[in-house]
């Protein structure tokens, strides 16, 4: 049995949940998102809450019954509140500035380098610090990926973008040899 999938998820007062067919759509004051639930899932609202429930019991159709009710819960709180991840830039000479929807960053390389922002997500930078924020919990995470992915932490001098909080490994850098 499912852990996650049989709690069930306390719908909000400004939030609106409704099941469509396949469809399951979560309106509230930030935007509205929507999945294509399994079929082997039934999805039903009730006073108040989204219960996630199983037609047919397989080990796959268990493993979908978690994710689905997880995905909801994250709609759910995306449409409310929103999701956002940090990330840090550390080097030297390393400089973010937020022109429009697009972050402008000096990572070291002989240009620029642009990332414009997906629909739906919104940049904001306070010195060496990127925040990115959305309704869409996967979104936003696969974007901050994507900025973290155009320079990397190296682990002698830790220089890069990294989420916050992260921890790099330090190496050892090479030590001078006796001289013979």
């Amino acid at each position: 049995m499912s852990r996650i999938g049989k709690n069930p998820i306390k719908i909000p007062d400004k939030v609106e949940v409704s099941v469509n067919g396949d469809e399951v759509v979560v309106k509230g004051p930030k935007g509205e998102l929507s999945i294509k639930k399994n079929p082997a899932l039934d999805v039903r609202v009730d006073d108040g809450s989204v219960v996630v429930s199983l037609k047919e019991d397989s080990r796959q159709n268990r493993a979908f019954w978690g994710l689905t009710r997880s995905l909801i819960a994250n709609m759910v709180e995306g449409v409310l509140n929103g999701h956002q991840k940090s990330l840090e830039v550390e080097g030297v000479g390393y400089k973010v500035e937020l022109k429009g929807n697009k972050l402008v960053m000096a990572l070291g390389f002989s240009h620029p380098v642009e990332f414009e922002a997906p629909e739906g997500i919104t940049f904001s930078v306070e010195k060496n610090k990127i925040t990115v924020s959305g309704i869409d919990k996967a979104l936003v995470g696969q974007t901050a990926a994507n900025i973290r992915k155009l320079k990397k932490p190296e682990p002698y001098k830790g220089k890069g973008i990294r989420y916050e909080g992260e921890v790099i490994r330090r190496k050892a850098g090479k030590k001078a040899g006796a001289a013979a």
